[in-house]
């Protein structure tokens, strides 16, 4: 017999409750080696440059949907959700409106009338959206874009606005770099954030692009950093991770290399409220890195060649040791219970099997959902209702049916099963989205 394949990234990621994507050149996607490995390793994917404004809307009112179409279908293709990057960015903007002269009231529109078009035609297939993009300078002051220069920081309220409006199941991200430590910026950030939230601003989460540098990564900062912003209740994720280096590339960069990629996924795995990571690219052959920063690259988890490197095997590391073991063993590091409580509840018993209830509150929304829990030895599921169940070993898995999805923070999951060759156990402990859950 053959030796069984590795896991994928996506695999390995399921169990966590994470998603793992990556940014998609659109150009590629007819290059099966790159969307083969784009399918079959991530469970999301954000468009690298299709869905941004002068791609999507060269001329006023005129829009071009071809490559945000392209990457939309191949993630219904291939079961992967989908991140919306970016509706307002002082970059990449089309000339009309990069080089035109326009009323405060006018732009205005202008902004608003793009966000509100592009959600609505992508509502109910980009599960997440950057609607703000780099607002910020280094020092943590306002970047002085088009949009803020003429509107004020009001412009982000409006987008959210806007963005919430078109698709209200949507997520809604603010995103930047270099705010993965806590610094100038991130403070800038967090208190910006701050001000959304007590004015009922439509804010769903905050992107951490964490475009780093090999041997300059310092993982505890980072989840400390990632737990402020959760500690508002919001989701955050890695959003744009690659991690560059002086070329040419060796040995001992790359295992460096690894290392880093390692303490960022450790970082994300470690706060219950990351979603999930993201790399900026695939292959070392496509990076954007060595075209914006001279004499530096191999940035990406697959080299020049799309073999993978020793940063793939890091990231799929990370969730293995995250995913592979009772969230509540003493070694993982601080499991948090306040997110969620579950009561699990058998309703009736016999010798050889039982039927079980199990209802889980929510301290976040959630938009699809992955529990976890065990069952004594010898005993198998035999069948369940309101979900999607595994079973590995002593382990069940739990996920959303397409019914009941998306919950509101505060709200409840409910699914039941039935067991045969034994009972299973009142107040067994659960877990949602890889963290074990109060007793509730």
């Amino acid at each position: 017999m053959g030796q069984a394949a590795e896991p994928s990234l996506r695999e390995v990621a399921e169990p966590t409750g994470r998603f793992i994507g990556t940014a998609v050149n659109d150009g590629l996607l007819s290059n099966g080696t790159y969307s083969g490995i784009v399918g079959t390793e991530f469970d999301s994917v954000t468009a690298e440059n299709a869905m941004k404004w002068e791609a999507v809307e060269p001329q006023r009112g005129q829009f071009n949907w071809a490559g945000g179409d392209r990457l939309v279908q191949f993630a219904q293709q291939n079961d992967q959700l989908v991140y919306g990057h970016t509706l307002v960015w002082h970059s990449q903007m089309p000339g009309w409106l990069q080089n035109g002269s326009f009323s405060a009231a006018e732009l205005r529109t202008i902004m608003t009338d793009h966000v509100t078009t592009q959600v609505a035609r992508y509502k109910g297939r980009v599960q997440r959206w950057d609607v703000v993009n780099e607002a910020f300078n280094e020092d943590g002051s306002f970047r002085q874009s088009k949009f803020y220069q003429q509107l004020g920081s009001s412009y982000i309220a409006d987008a959210f606005r806007a963005a919430r409006a078109a698709d209200p199941n949507a997520k809604l991200f603010i995103n930047d770099y270099n705010t993965e430590l806590d610094n100038a910026k991130s403070d800038g950030l967090y208190r910006l954030v701050g001000d959304l939230l007590a004015q009922g601003v439509p804010i769903d989460g905050v992107g951490f692009q964490n475009h780093l540098i090999v041997g300059q990564v310092n993982g505890p900062a980072i989840r400390q950093n990632l737990q402020r912003f959760a500690d508002l209740g919001l989701e955050v994720a890695v959003t744009e991770l690659d991690i560059r280096m002086q070329m040419p590339a060796d040995s001992s960069k790359l295992q460096q290399q690894a290392r880093d990629y390692r303490a960022v996924a450790d970082a994300c795995l470690a706060v219950s409220r990351c979603s999930g990571i993201t790399v900026w690219g695939v292959s070392d052959r496509d990076s954007w890195v060595p075209d914006v920063f001279e004499g530096q690259g191999a940035a990406c988890p697959w080299d020049e060649n799309y073999r993978p490197k020793p940063a793939y095997d890091a990231l799929r590391d990370a969730f293995v040791a995250a995913g592979g073991g009772d969230p509540g063993d003493p070694g993982d590091p601080d499991p948090p219970t306040g997110d969620c409580s579950a009561v699990f509840t058998v309703s009736n018993r016999w010798a050889t099997g039982s039927v079980v209830s199990v209802t889980i509150r929510t301290g976040q929304a959630l938009n699809g959902w992955n529990v976890r829990f065990g069952l004594p030895a010898g005993v198998s599921l035999a069948n369940g209702w309101n979900g999607s169940f595994s079973q590995s070993g002593g382990t069940v898995t739990v996920t959303n049916a397409a019914y009941n999805g998306t919950v509101p923070a505060g709200g409840t999951i409910s699914f039941g099963f039935q067991t045969s060759g034994g009972a299973a156990q009142d107040g067994t402990r659960v877990s949602l989205g890889g963290r074990e859950c109060a007793a509730g």
